[in-house]
């Protein structure tokens, strides 16, 4: 239930969006192409001095948006870095300059220095990347975001499925909790092994069913509000000089760190 609920506000939270801050300031076209160009730098670096310098500068970005450090880094840090640090962690013995060197059971296991440097290189590359979407994620609105894709000639069924996907599952995990709490004020948390199978085998064939019933009313409402298939925003979008300025500081930075 706790990783339920940090899931939903990591992803869903539009609070930081509604701030006013430097990035909340910014044209979503012009914030969506600088964040794309810094995470194509980060994809192509092979220098971790350079990758550094770049999730420093990300984590620059975090203050002057006021949004709490501490609470971004639990974002960024979950789920995708810790999991790509596992995958890393063979790369470490492949052949080359011995760094360190253990003898098992007749069997020598060689850590090499090409191997740590390139395990390192792939966890900042990842983090960097990673807090790079979801500081322009948290710091953007979604339907902005939609719009955006369209502007960039996205196909509207991509489009369309995703702002679908994005409200469904939003639902779908809260239907989840309320279904866990409902279970839990009911049964408690003594509920033998046996007896908690058929509960948990209900509640999925209940919540299956229930969802594709909500896909249809999610659609629904939708239309109802207006939706002809495309993402509708009530203002347009305004290249101002700050934009402009945001634009020239990113190509200085990407050029500065070719050079790094």
């Amino acid at each position: 239930m706790g990783s339920l609920t940090f899931l939903k506000d990591s992803i869903f939270a539009q609070e930081h969006a509604l701030q006013k801050g430097f990035l909340q300031s910014l044209d979503p076209r012009v914030k969506v192409i600088s964040f794309l160009s810094l995470i194509l730098q980060a994809l192509f670096t092979g220098s971790i001095p350079a990758l550094l310098c770049l999730y420093a500068f990300c984590l620059f970005l975090v203050l002057i948006c006021g949004i709490d450090l501490k609470c971004f880094l639990k974002r960024t840090w979950i789920f995708i870095p810790l999991f790509s640090l596992f995958i890393a962690l063979p790369a470490m013995f492949i052949p080359g300059e011995a760094l360190f060197s253990w003898h098992i059971w007749g069997i020598v296991i060689v850590i090499s220095r090409q191997g740590v440097f390139g395990a390192l290189t792939f966890i900042v590359r990842v983090i960097t990347c990673v807090s790079l979407v979801i500081l322009l994620n948290i710091t953007t609105r979604h339907f902005e975001l939609l719009k955006v894709l369209r502007i960039f000639k996205i196909p509207l069924i991509f489009v369309t499925i995703l702002g679908m996907c994005y409200r469904y599952i939003y639902m779908f995990i809260g239907i989840i909790q309320d279904t866990y709490l409902a279970i839990k004020s009911r049964i408690g948390t003594g509920i033998q092994y046996k007896p908690g199978q058929n509960v948990v085998a209900w509640n999925i064939v209940s919540l299956w069913t229930y969802s594709v019933a909500l896909n249809e009313q999610v659609y629904n409402a939708m239309l109802s509000r207006g939706y002809q298939g495309e993402a509708l925003v009530w203002y347009d979008f305004r290249i101002r000089t700050r934009d402009w300025a945001w634009l020239v500081v990113v190509v200085l930075i990407i050029l500065t760190l070719w050079i790094i």
